[in-house]
């Protein structure tokens, strides 16, 4: 199986790293500085489960993209999903699977419009991982979990295929006939925790520990339940509860990447996280004014970092 790889970056490239570790035929699909300096110096990953070094990756630039492959992993943030999407087109054949690792579900409508929905899996992942300014994967937990399925639950050819090539990798790579579930689930944790750690611009120890903060959290990750119940896909209660008690725990120093990207003064995924959310929630008749007042937060921060870089 041919596999490309969308990016090298701490997720696409981690991923991707133990996959070429095991000897799977791997190519990333990159921007040239970064081919070059992979070209120079191999990918590197950091981790506690182990590090590895592909001395030599297969990589592909935009330009010099011609034929399909059999399967693409797509991990790019949302905002540069349009690019990539016109990126990988000459990728995409009529057997080609795409299996995006995005959060949210917006992706799956622009995948869909763009690739027809046959070719599109479901697929979700976990990890803390960073790219460094050397370009090194810097894996700062051993979470590293990759759920992957048909999103009508259906056990496929494509599936079996696979799970072939996950066979021996050094990560928890797993099949499931729930995927899009499993994606609404993480999506209902994700936006509860960007949602109060941004706005507060704090940990969820430090927003437990201030008046009303257990009651902000729990009201937040109850108007997400509340869309998520709405179109069809409400988390599991076992999985909803698992999320309530990671989400008040007392000092505990989680925040979203989103606060650590709006602390570094990056790009953030503010539409794709909360935005959608919100705007399914009002089709289905779901009012959400924590999420609104979250949202007006990021797009401030959004307004604020274009303006200063004018």
């Amino acid at each position: 199986m041919r596999i490309l790889v969308v990016g090298a970056g701490a997720t696409g490239g981690y991923f991707g790293a133990r996959l070429a570790e095991i000897g799977r035929d791997v190519t990333f699909l990159v921007r040239p500085a970064r081919a070059e300096k992979l070209a120079a110096e191999g990918l590197r990953v950091k981790s506690p489960v182990g590090d590895v070094h592909i001395a030599a990756p297969k990589t592909v630039t935009a330009d010099t993209l011609s034929e399909p492959f059999d399967l693409v992993i797509l991990s790019a943030k949302a905002y540069d999903l349009d690019g990539a999407v016109a990126d990988l087109r000459p990728a995409v054949g009529p057997r080609t699977a795409v299996l995006p690792i995005l959060n949210g579900m917006r992706h799956l409508d622009v995948l869909d419009a763009a690739f027809g929905t046959e070719r599109v899996l479901g697929g979700t992942c976990s990890i803390v991982a960073t790219l460094t300014k050397a370009g090194e994967i810097r894996q700062m937990s051993e979470l590293h979990s990759f759920t992957y399925g048909e999103r009508d639950g259906a056990r496929s050819e494509r599936i079996a295929a696979i799970e072939a090539q996950m066979e021996g990798v050094r990560f928890q790579a797993r099949s499931s006939d729930k995927v899009v579930l499993e994606m609404w689930e993480k999506w209902v944790f994700l936006a509860t925790l960007a949602g109060a750690t941004t706005l507060m611009r704090a940990s969820i120890g430090d927003v437990v520990a201030a008046p009303g903060g257990p009651a902000f959290i729990e009201g937040l990750l109850d108007e997400c339940q509340a869309v998520a119940t709405a179109n069809g896909y409400g988390s599991r209660e076992k999985v909803l509860a698992g999320a309530r008690k990671i989400l008040t725990a007392e000092r505990s120093p989680m925040t979203a990447s989103m606060l650590r990207d709006i602390e570094g003064g990056a790009r953030i995924e503010a539409d794709h996280i909360v935005g959608d959310l919100i705007e399914r929630g009002r089709k289905a008749g779901i009012e959400t004014p924590i999420l609104a007042r979250v949202l007006t937060g990021l797009k401030a921060y959004e307004s604020r970092r274009a303006r200063e870089a004018a």
